[in-house]
């Protein structure tokens, strides 16, 4: 069975074909410190010294890396040819491009994805030194498109390793329903959830001080926010954002509970309203997906659903592409605003695995309810991977 880094590095050359360009060049050093975020795709280790890794359309990979690294290097089983060095990259670097001669070589930096923009201001300028009795200095391009396509378009062991995490995050939040009763404080829940990942020797997907963010109230803190010592309390939405890194894939699942008052058998009507209408944006958001279509059609869905029912515009995308990183770059449902740039018009394709996700603030006095989702992008539409959360439940 082939590795992920097997499989990437193979969709590597495919792209490259694609979109005839002749050669990709990731151009690093101390990854320790500043590492390329594609550098787990293609290669999976860290490197000390000046490194160049390239790939080609024609199926060469070359690896140009410092003495001492060329063992690990030549141990990933990948790089058909790795080039040690010892005082300086510039000679086997220069000599590599002249014999492979690029018309279009591409680099890692990109105005919009910051997945793409690994190549530093400082590794750039070394570059351009090193190029600049060449014509190649002159025939840079940006990756970005390449690496958008080799992050967004998963492989089946990457979709495999993706549907783990979430089962995984789904057996969690269901402990949690039996755990998170009225006069536990979010922090209490976030300790609980804590515990549950680290017995299983697990790691959560993004920054622990937020994973999960969870929410109590209305006066809780929303979005990107910091577990409190507010206590669940009759009346409350009682919201979690929660995900796991598994395998090196991750999860970001959203969840909500309405906590009853005395003699409610049910959330009240404007409390199921809302949630009736996330669901059904979530759901218009997935019956606009298909190859082809332009992110931002999938959000404007989802978007006028809300505004369709009378409530605000929430602030923020409908989705973001997940895999080996809660935010996985390359494309974004969002809306067409500055913040997004590009991103927002790029098209969906067989393969890519986004979010839905969704919420309204303040409802009836409440909280906030929000949801997120899961989908893979298929060749007729999208097909959850996370269970869709259609009902709101007690939690009492």
């Amino acid at each position: 069975m082939k590795s992920i880094i097997a499989e990437k590095v193979e969709q590597a050359g495919n792209i490259l074909r694609e979109l005839q360009i002749d050669a990709w060049l990731t151009f690093v050093r101390e990854t320790t410190e500043t590492g390329d975020p594609v550098l787990p795709l293609i290669l999976g280790r860290n490197l000390t010294w000046y490194s160049a890794l390239i790939i080609t359309r024609s199926g060469e990979r070359v690896a140009i890396v410092g003495q001492y690294d060329d063992g690990a290097v030549k141990s990933v089983g990948i790089w058909a040819e790795v080039i040690p060095y010892v005082e300086g990259i510039r000679e086997p670097l220069v000599d590599t491009l002249r014999r492979l001669d690029p018309q279009k070589l591409a680099v890692n930096f990109s105005r919009d994805d910051v997945t793409a923009d690994g190549l530093s201001h400082g590794m750039f300028l070394a570059l351009g030194e090193y190029l600049a009795d060449t014509p190649y200095g002159d025939r840079l391009v940006s990756a970005e498109n390449i690496i958008a396509q080799l992050r967004g378009r998963k492989s089946a062991g990457e979709i495999q390793r993706i549907r783990s995490a979430i089962a995984t995050t789904d057996r969690i939040f269901d402990e949690v329903a039996g755990f998170a009763t009225p006069g536990k404080t979010e922090r209490d829940v976030a300790r609980f959830m804590h515990d549950l990942v680290e017995k299983q020797n697990l790691d959560l997907a993004w920054d622990r001080r937020q994973c999960p963010t969870v929410n109590t109230g209305p006066e809780s803190m929303i979005g990107h926010g910091i577990p409190s010592e507010l206590a669940i309390e009759p009346g409350h939405i009682f919201h979690i954002d929660f995900g796991v890194r598994q395998d090196d894939y991750c999860s970001d699942i959203q969840r909500c509970w309405y906590v009853p008052r005395r003699g409610e058998t049910e959330p009240p009507e404007a409390v199921r309203r809302v949630f009736d209408t996330v669901v059904a944006a979530i759901q218009a958001a997935a019956a606009t997906i298909k190859p082809g279509v332009e992110c931002w059609k999938v959000d404007a869905a989802a978007r006028q659903t809300v505004v369709d029912a009378g409530y605000p515009e929430y602030r923020h995308a409908t989705g973001h592409s997940i895999g080996r990183s809660a935010h996985d770059g390359g494309s974004i449902l969002g809306p067409k605003w500055e913040r997004y740039g590009q991103l927002p018009y790029r098209k969906l394709e067989e393969g890519n695995v986004f979010t839905l996700e969704l919420g309204i603030e303040n409802v009836d006095g409440c909280g906030y309810l929000g949801l997120e989702e899961m989908i893979v992008v298929t060749a007729g539409g999208c097909e959850y991977l996370s269970r869709p959360q259609t009902v709101l439940p007690l939690l009492q």
